[in-house]
Order: C-alpha cells, then sequence, then structure tokens
C-alpha cells in the first residue's frame, strides 16, 4: 500500500500512513472555541434566541398609536357620534320646550344643550386619544426586561395622539364653557 496524501493520490512507498495537511483547521478545536465558556452563558444565549422569536412585534403598540392619533383627529372634527348625539338633544330641546317659551329658553334648550353634548363628546374623544397615546409611550417601562426599544414611529404616532388629544380636551372644555363660541345673548 501506498502513502496517502490530502489529495488522495498514493505515493507508492509501500507504507500505510496518511499525510496531515498542517494549514487544515482541527473541527474540534473550533467547536470547542464557539462553545460557550458557562452554563450561565449558554443559558443567557438561549434566551435572547427564544426572546427574538417569541418577543413582542410591536404591532399592538402601533395599532394603539394609530388609534390614539384616529381619536385625537375625531375630537377636533365632531365626529359621526357627536353629531348625531348633538342633533338628538336638539330634537328633545324642540319636543320639550313650549310654543309660549322666551327666545332665550328656546335658545337654550334648542342649541345650547346640542351645543354642550357636541363638546361633551368631543371631549370624550380627546380624554381617549389622551389616556390610549399615554399608554403607548409608558409601554416600555412596563415591559419586557431588556426590552424596551420600541419603533420611533410608533412614539411619533403616540405623541401626535396626545397632542391631539390635548388640543381636542382643551377645546371641548372651552365650547362647553361658553368660553369658545357660546349662545348670543338674547333680549
Amino acid at each position: 500500500m501506498g502513502t496517502k496524501t490530502v489529495d488522495g493520490t498514493g505515493a507508492g512507498t509501500g507504507r500505510d500512513e496518511t499525510a496531515v495537511d498542517a494549514t487544515a483547521p482541527d473541527d474540534a478545536t473550533d467547536a470547542v472555541q464557539d462553545a460557550p465558556e458557562t452554563e450561565a452563558e449558554a443559558e443567557a444565549e438561549a434566551e435572547a434566541e427564544a426572546g427574538k422569536e417569541d418577543g413582542p412585534s410591536g404591532v399592538g403598540q402601533g395599532a394603539a398609536a394609530v388609534v390614539s392619533a384616529a381619536l385625537g383627529l375625531v375630537s377636533l372634527t365632531g365626529g359621526w357620534l357627536g353629531t348625531v348625539a348633538a342633533a338628538r338633544e336638539t330634537l328633545m330641546g324642540q319636543l320639550g320646550t313650549a310654543a309660549d317659551a322666551t327666545v332665550a329658553t328656546q335658545v337654550k334648550e334648542v342649541y345650547g344643550d346640542a351645543w354642550h353634548t357636541s363638546a361633551l363628546w368631543a371631549g370624550l374623544f380627546a380624554l381617549t386619544a389622551l389616556i390610549v397615546g399615554v399608554v403607548v409611550l409608558a409601554r416600555p417601562a412596563f415591559g419586557t426586561p431588556g426590552r424596551t426599544v420600541q419603533a420611533p414611529w410608533i412614539k411619533s404616532v403616540a405623541w401626535a395622539g396626545v397632542s391631539l388629544g390635548v388640543i381636542g380636551l382643551l377645546l371641548a372644555v372651552l365650547k362647553y364653557t361658553d368660553v369658545l363660541l357660546g349662545l348670543p345673548a338674547t333680549g
């Protein structure tokens, strides 16, 4: 038998030796070098891998931030629910006001109560937008330890929701207290 070299050709010397290439990496040495040094490091590495796959993706926070901004916008524009509630209050005022009532009473019952109802609903939407936005911004502080990173767009949209909520709440209070566009004086 001949000596085998790394490339597999026999030299024909009659010995049963195998030549070893000194530059070839030793697989056993590489495996030992890649392995974690302690059991604690191995567990931490396994938890980090599991956290990447099983951790929260932020979809819920993103959705809540968008809802906060939308509710803030609804508080400024009035929204369908506020419009229906105001129309209902106008109808109730028309039905409840006597025909011989004074002009001031008629204006208050027919228009004033509807205006206040509209302001009340706008304030509820603004308060909800404000609360949802603050919860989204505060969520990372109460989440999984080590995973406090929140996508920048989520923070931006949540801050927009908080800002719109504050503005909407301020306008609703001003409308409800008749500081902003109060009822005209009659008589």
